[in-house]
């Protein structure tokens, strides 16, 4: 099946946009929502809080149906990813001797909060997913009987290397070791399912794949979990009695909340519901294969330039949205800087550069990008 996105993604003519693994462009849908939302800001003032309440509690069942959690009570809205894991970092009980295992490929997110535990005697292990016969290999090599969690992004940041989950998931759940997963290079690009992977914790922020703002995050804490995280924030929001301001006794909400100290970003809010809006309209299975298909184009572009290297791995199963590629002879920072100044929005990461379509990119605009990329390296060449 296919969806002609173009009135929801009008973006300028002369952009080639490849960066949604980035910051991505909001859709049409989404700014009218913004736009409504400061409108009744601007003559309202909050005369509708109430009508904003339902828009939250939708946005927390629409994450319920992004990630297959059993129920909307194991969502909170979060800040940001770093939080959500700074949260689980914290939140656990840990013992002089215990360990973390992860890759050596993280976003420093889900990296640096994991060292700062080292005063409390916690090791973090970080497996090189490039030593074994699969990164998961690599990754459960490192594991013993002193591994307390395990912690992977779904898909790393700079290679775009995609891990199976459901064989972390099933090895974590047999040896008694927590999964936590990194999600932000996953949602909103392919289907995500935290029952069949077994996971504990998952966090994303919404303003890449999901295509809302930056300042909102999805946290998801498996409901044997919620009340075994010790909290380390307090505020009006996160307490069972809500809204009862008058009340001096307390306890944490029951449910996900319980991590939501203060007030709702109910402007973010309002943003990522109308984007999730889109996405499950068409469908998280329609997306994956429509990114999917996009992907397998660029790689093919990839694969048949003779000056280009592909850094990210080739086979279906372990590529998602994105794919890092290099020049053989021209320094990728400078066909970077090049690019950018031509309106192909991208990355340099993991020392190549990094292109991310999204489900609606045309490919005429793939082929555009791989134009001007060819005339960056003949301009180069003519300066050499």
């Amino acid at each position: 099946m296919s969806y002609d996105l173009t009135a929801e993604f009008p973006l300028e003519e002369q952009l080639v946009y490849l960066n949604h693994a980035a910051v991505a462009p909001w859709p049409q849908r989404t700014a009218r929502a913004v736009h409504q939302f400061t409108e009744q800001n601007l003559t309202r003032g909050a005369s509708d809080y109430l009508e904003w309440i339902k828009v939250e509690s939708q946005l927390r069942h629409q994450l319920q149906q992004l990630i297959n959690a059993k129920s909307y009570n194991e969502i909170a809205l979060l800040k940001n990813t770093s939080e959500a894991l700074s949260i689980v970092a914290y939140g656990l009980e840990w013992q002089a001797g215990d360990n973390v295992v992860s890759s050596n490929q993280e976003f420093p997110s889900n990296r640096i909060v994991w060292e700062s535990l080292k005063e409390q005697g916690v090791e973090l292990r970080q497996a090189d997913l490039n030593t074994h016969c699969s990164p998961e290999a690599a990754l459960v090599a490192q594991c013993d009987k002193n591994t307390r969690l395990l912690t992977i992004s779904s898909v790393q940041y700079a290679s775009g290397l995609k891990v199976n989950l459901e064989i972390l998931g099933k090895f974590c759940r047999e040896n008694n070791i927590l999964f936590c997963v990194d999600a932000i290079q996953s949602l909103g690009a392919q289907s995500f399912d935290v029952q069949a992977i077994q996971a504990d914790f998952v966090m994303a922020d919404g303003h890449k794949w999901m295509l809302g703002p930056e300042g909102l995050a999805l946290f998801y804490c498996r409901k044997e979990h919620l009340n075994t995280l010790q909290l380390r924030q307090f505020g009006w929001h996160m307490v069972e009695a809500v809204g009862d301001y008058n009340r001096q006794a307390w306890q944490p909400a029951k449910s996900a909340r319980r991590f939501e100290c203060g007030s709702p970003n109910m402007l973010a809010i309002h943003a990522l519901h109308a984007s999730l809006s889109l996405l499950l309209e068409i469908g998280l299975d329609n997306v994956e294969n429509m990114l999917a298909k996009r992907i397998d184009y660029l790689i093919e572009k990839i694969n048949q330039h003779p000056q280009l290297e592909l850094l990210s791995p080739s086979l279906y199963a372990r590529h998602a949205g994105i794919v890092t590629f290099k020049h053989n002879q021209i320094d990728s920072d400078v066909l970077y800087q090049a690019l950018m100044k031509d309106n192909v929005i991208c990355a340099a990461r993991g020392g190549g550069l990094r292109f991310s379509p999204h489900c609606y990119t045309p490919l005429e605009k793939i082929d555009e990008a791989f134009i001007r990329l060819d005339n960056v390296i003949q301009q180069n060449r003519s300066l050499s």
